[in-house]
């Protein structure tokens, strides 16, 4: 049997990252590349799962040639066109999902889409840039406790994309309640940045995962009938999950723009409150450099400036009155 393909290699000399064969009872046997082009079932309830690297030569004319798919079916599922959607086709189900990119170095905004056919017997999923997903659903074939059938295996992959996004939010929302729990000396641009990236990514979420809802609403609502009632339930599932985790999507930016605000207020308040306290004490000395400076001016005829007065300490006196009378004033006023 040829070695499966790995699941990040995007060299291969194979469009087939991994085969498997669905026994019916949770689990799976594997299956090559030469053998998956001309499977057919060996016994009832057998079900063929591919996952393909849609960008590989030759995987379109197999898509069309081999399985018969339309070629505007073909080309949608190996194109770049990654808007959520979903369709039925004949007794094929047609439909283009998105996940969370986990891969090192990326961001998760940064979407990986996943192309899925199938037509109850056989179900082809394609992608082009590495994605977790479908091992997470591979890794439960090969434990003995996968899906048992086409409209369960498509239900899976459903619910792990959206599982993969509740960690985003979760990770989000954990950012936001430790920024809110930092004092307010602990403010820096690092802060206002961080604000700013949750913000970002939560309107990238919400922009591209909004029309996952939409696919997923008519996978519910039009798949074939070999999806059967259970699995329209679990969709459905599926679908008040997203709904949440948009609603939190939308929470999390509120919570981002409020605490971006409160810093703001705190920040303008403590400019205030140093102001004020400059203008008081500006207020304070200005009447005593108006002395100083008019007896400190260089003509004749200056009072107190002949030697034996005794002008500096009537000078220091007189300002120590002034300096008494403002402060007196400034507390009957409460300025402070």
């Amino acid at each position: 049997m040829t070695p499966e393909m790995p699941l990040d290699d995007e060299h291969c000399t194979l469009p087939l990252l991994f085969g498997r064969v669905l026994d019916g009872a949770g689990g799976a046997r594997r299956i090559d590349w030469d053998e998956a082009r001309h499977w057919h079932p060996r016994h009832e309830g057998e079900i063929l799962w591919i996952h393909l690297l849609r960008t590989h030569p030759g995987v379109e004319d197999w898509l069309k040639h081999h399985l018969g798919i339309p070629e505007p079916t073909a080309e949608l599922l190996t194109g770049d066109a990654t808007r959520p959607r979903a369709f039925r086709e004949g007794r094929a189900l047609v439909a283009t999902l998105r996940g969370i990119n986990f891969n090192p170095g990326a961001a998760p905004e940064d979407m990986l889409s996943l192309q899925l056919w199938s037509d109850g017997t056989r179900v082809i999923t394609l992608r082009r840039a590495p994605l977790q997903t479908p091992r997470l659903v591979c890794n439960d074939l090969d434990a003995g406790e996968g899906p048992v059938d086409a409209g369960a295996l498509v239900t899976a992959l459903a619910e792990h994309l959206i599982d993969r996004m509740s960690h985003a939010v979760v990770d989000m929302n954990a950012m936001i309640d430790a920024l809110e729990d930092a004092t307010a000396d602990t403010y820096s641009d690092q802060t206002f940045d961080s604000i700013a990236m949750i913000r970002r990514q939560s309107l990238a979420l919400k922009r591209h995962m909004s029309p996952q809802h939409e696919a997923l609403m008519a996978i519910a609502s039009g798949a074939p009938d070999w999806f059967e009632d259970h699995d329209r339930r679990e969709i459905a599932e599926s679908i008040a999950r997203l709904r949440r985790y948009l609603d939190d999507l939308d929470i999390s930016k509120e919570s981002a723009l409020v605490l971006q605000d409160d810093i703001r207020a705190r920040a303008a308040a403590n400019t205030q409150r140093t102001q004020y306290v400059l203008a008081v004490i500006a207020g304070i000395f200005l009447p005593l450099t108006f002395i100083t400076g008019l007896l400190g001016i260089n003509v004749g005829d200056i009072p107190l400036s002949h030697p034996g007065s005794h002008g500096f300490w009537i000078i220091a006196g007189l300002c120590a009155g002034i300096l008494g009378i403002e402060v007196l004033l400034l507390r009957r006023l409460k300025w402070f």
